[in-house]
């Protein structure tokens, strides 16, 4: 098994959120192309972070290149992305190359990203997700949960002002 580095995203890394973006759009076959991501304000949301609205990440890398990646956007109201709740809360993306899935990788980008969040002291992190996607069952375990009449949307929450979730916990919180 391969063991990945974890780092800061930098906020000049578009080209790898780029990547990353049109791989999450695919995630069902090739749908959308590069052409897309610039064209389209609601993809586009996804492909930069701007540290001064608060936006952050973590890259997993492999021999320096990175292989997977999750990060946190702030969207407005009035420009929200697909999993938008409210202005407080960060949307996240995560993304593992192909050749890299089934490892683990998502699972502890997942994990980092929620760390980091507490220590920000933010309350909540939204994604979204399209139904038929095998990665719901990764964030349903990692805490995220559908929102109340978002559900065909997609919508999850994890609120983390709760104890970390922790599998095979019966309430979901952590077993003492």
């Amino acid at each position: 098994m391969i063991t990945p580095i974890f780092r800061p995203l930098a906020d000049d890394e578009t080209p790898l959120l780029e990547r990353a973006t049109l791989g999450n759009l695919n995630w069902c076959g090739e749908r959308f192309t590069v052409s897309d991501l610039h064209t389209t304000t609601d993809f586009a949301h996804y492909t930069a972070v701007d540290p001064a609205r608060g936006d952050f990440g973590i890259v997993a890398t492999v021999e320096d290149a990175p292989v997977g990646v999750v990060w946190a956007v702030f969207l407005p109201s009035d420009s929200p992305g697909y999993g938008f709740i409210d202005d407080e809360t960060p949307e996240i993306s995560v993304w593992v190359d192909a050749p890299f899935r089934g490892q683990g990788i998502g699972r502890r980008l997942i994990r980092q990203m929620i760390s980091e969040a507490r220590e920000r002291g933010l309350a909540s992190l939204s994604l979204s997700v399209e139904q038929g996607n095998h990665a719901e069952r990764l964030y349903s375990s990692e805490g995220f949960v559908h929102v109340d009449g978002r559900e065909d949307a997609g919508v999850m929450v994890a609120r983390l002002t709760s104890p970390p979730h922790q599998p095979g916990a019966p309430d979901g919180h952590a077993m003492d």
